[in-house]
């Protein structure tokens, strides 16, 4: 197989992995992430885990194509089941449901260690996971978008401090993403008040109460974005 390269969703991923770290990533599927990162001499150990064999079966084939086996651990898990406190420096857990995000986290105790840093990458409900960040003691470190085609991804860099913040409504939808200056993170956070105004816009025609407060979530994303 060569060299290994990432789309620029992955890439975002990895800019945020830390040098000579040892990365488990979560739901693998084919390793390209974990090969990269060895290849580019990032990483100085692996850990390959998934829900199925197939996707660690992918992985294996991968590493061997990279010569990089000997450097990764493949473990058939549930999430982190399978692994424990001083696996791991930094979790990746990209490509998954935000809400499924949250829940492999909330039932590690052992992620909520000042040591780890978890590096999230949801396909969807990233609210509900920024959310879970502030409510559980973490912190976001920081965050950047990417794109792919028509879709815009967040990737989320957190790590437990144990102070238990409020998340404010707005925050939970742009999280630290409007601090950025950069045009992919712009796009992110368009569609994001594109979709709560079209949310919102249902609701009204419908005669629906705005009981989630989307127009105050909407109007404080544009002020924020404006002051930036």
């Amino acid at each position: 197989m060569g060299k290994i390269r990432l789309d620029s969703r992955l890439n975002e991923v990895a800019a945020f992995v830390r040098k000579n770290s040892v990365v488990a990533d979560i739901g693998t599927d084919h390793a390209y992430l974990l090969a990269y990162l060895l290849q580019e001499g990032i990483i100085s150990r692996g850990i390959a885990a998934d829900l199925r064999q197939g996707p660690l079966d992918n992985a294996k084939r991968t590493l061997i194509d990279c010569g990089q086996l000997e450097r990764v651990s493949l473990v058939l898990s549930d999430g982190l089941d399978r692994l424990r406190q001083g696996d791991c420096d930094d979790i990746v857990i990209a490509g998954m449901g935000g809400i499924l995000i949250r829940d492999i986290l909330q039932r590690t105790p052992w992620v909520y260690n000042s040591k780890i840093r978890i590096i999230a990458q949801p396909m969807s409900h990233a609210e509900v996971l920024r959310r879970f960040f502030a409510e559980n003691g973490f912190k976001i470190i920081k965050e950047s978008a990417a794109t792919d085609g028509r879709h815009s991804y967040c990737i989320i860099l957190a790590e437990f401090d144990g102070v238990k913040r409020t998340a404010e409504g707005w925050y939970t939808y742009i999280g630290e993403l409007y601090k950025n200056s950069d045009e992919v993170s712009r796009t992110y956070i368009n569609k994001v008040v594109l979709a709560l105004e079209k949310k919102l816009a249902a609701l009204k025609a419908a005669g629906i109460n705005d009981s989630e407060g989307l127009e105050t979530t909407v109007n404080e994303i544009k002020k924020r974005i404006t002051e930036v």
